[in-house]
């Protein structure tokens, strides 16, 4: 059995990047989920990692030789506001592994204790959000959406305190890298062009080797995030707050703390519970990942030579590229919900679906899963509306493989989650575990897991999550 081995190529940067902190450590761990698939990806040992030493790795009690643990410093833009220092407050990236073909990854751990960017708060998290985003993000994996991913999940065997007492836990969360737009604004406000040229030299050797120049990098990391925003909106994903702190440069969904899937569908639906105003509603997303690449642009411009007019003007014109490039990503994706290739006339019923499903708040997962055997039609209580549409849509010809692989049966619904974590806080893990199950293994119909699709019932409904800490 081997440690991980550690090559922290972050930590090699200029030192006011980060800050070097010990995790404070667990009282009492114990294993709550090891994502071995995940392991053998990164060429880890998961007989290692479930050893004790491993699990003293996990929950941040002792480090194996070679690890970084630092907390990354970065700024962003909070609902349009900017917080120049915000920084890694419960998170330590505890070191960088090199997978057997050759990708980077970072190990974080989530919940480690307290850093010089925790502000007032403890830095520990309760059981409610690791769970939370081992299910999110390992769904979003399997759906092939880019992500940052749960290695392993442990309980700390410790009380935080939050509006009452709640069993404590710690996630190792698995990212290529931990990099985010923020991270950039951290020091363009501070004018550091040092550090500005440094990070940009390192995301183009560690995600962007095809990238040469500052607008280059640009212009990529706008193509990977409207792509990254299609697939969001192609499974009515609401990623509930999309701060610049938590837009990843690589173009992997990060930071799923008020994060939810749509039931019933509607374009303005919001359910992060500080949201008051919508801005990062489902149909807003696009236009925020525009405003906030636009931050990102602003960064970079310093970098982009002598002439300054001439750069805004390239870096604007790399930032106008969004839509073109989001609208050919939607395009495909709908399309393909549909069994269509991605046409004109696909997308005309696309909207026209999505208009009948928003008149009724028509569950978005249940009525394109529904296509392909009809049951879509029970979905509506205005059938007649969604037969003329139908009639309209079969003379398309679509292919019903193509719908399969595009429309998930199950996805992380709030009402199941939550009934998880419940059951989780009162000793109780074998609902996680099941549903955990399902969601790795979207695709697949099985008649065990057919209650995990349904909707909630009236009683059941979450509407609102929280940035729970």
């Amino acid at each position: 059995m081997n440690a991980p081995v550690f090559d922290n190529s972050y930590a090699t940067l200029l030192p006011r990047m980060f800050a070097r902190v010990e995790p404070a450590g667990s009282p009492d761990p114990t294993l709550i989920a090891l994502n071995e698939a995940l392991a053998q990806r990164l060429g880890l040992d998961a007989d290692w990692l479930r050893s004790a030493e491993g699990l003293a790795m996990l929950s941040g009690n002792t480090l194996p030789e070679g690890a970084a643990s630092i907390a990354q410093a970065y700024a962003g833009h909070q609902f349009g506001h900017l917080s120049p220092q915000l920084g890694d407050g419960r998170a330590l990236m505890i070191g960088e592994v090199v997978a057997p073909d050759g990708a980077r990854f970072d190990l974080q751990l989530k919940g480690a204790g307290r850093t010089p960017f925790s502000r007032q708060g403890d830095g520990k998290s309760w059981l409610g959000p690791v769970l939370r985003e081992y299910l999110d993000s390992e769904f979003m994996a399997a759906a092939g959406v880019p992500t940052t991913r749960a290695l392993a999940a442990v309980a700390t065997g410790e009380r935080v305190q939050r509006e009452t007492g709640l069993p404590g836990a710690v996630m190792t969360r698995v990212a290529s890298s931990h990099i985010r737009v923020g991270t950039f604004e951290y020091f363009g406000v501070r004018g550091d062009i040092e550090a500005l040229r440094a990070l940009t030299d390192h995301v183009m050797a560690r995600h962007y080797p095809e990238a040469g120049t500052p607008l280059q990098l640009l212009e990529q990391v706008v193509a990977a995030q409207a792509r990254l925003v299609a697939q969001w909106m192609a499974l009515g994903f609401v990623h509930g707050v999309m701060n610049t702190d938590n837009m990843a440069i690589s173009g992997e969904t990060i930071d799923y703390g008020p994060a939810a899937f749509m039931d019933g569908y509607h374009p303005d639906t919001v359910f992060s519970s500080i949201d008051r105003h919508g801005r990062y509603a489902w149909a807003e997303q696009p236009h925020v990942a525009v405003w906030n690449l636009a931050q990102f642009a602003s960064c970079l411009i310093p970098l982009m030579g002598a002439d300054q007019d001439k750069a805004v003007e390239e870096a604007t014109r790399a930032v106008h590229g969004f839509p073109e490039v989001y609208q050919t990503a939607w395009k495909e994706r709908f399309s393909a919900k549909l069994g269509l290739a991605p046409t004109d006339e696909a997308v005309t019923l696309v909207n026209r679906l999505l208009d009948l499903m928003a008149a009724e708040r028509a569950d978005f997962t249940r009525v394109f899963a529904g296509l392909a055997s009809g049951a879509a039609r029970d979905e509506f209580m205005s059938r007649e509306k969604f037969d003329d549409w139908a009639q309209d849509w079969q003379k398309a010809g679509p292919d019903p493989d193509r719908m399969a692989r595009a429309n998930p049966l199950r996805i992380p619904r709030n009402h199941r989650i939550e009934q998880a974590i419940q059951a989780a806080v009162e000793g109780d893990y074998a609902p996680f575990h099941r549903l955990d199950a399902a969601l790795r293994a979207p695709f697949e119909a099985r008649a065990d897991w057919d209650d995990l699709a349904n909707p909630p019932l009236a009683e059941e409904r979450v509407t609102r999550t929280f940035c729970g800490t």
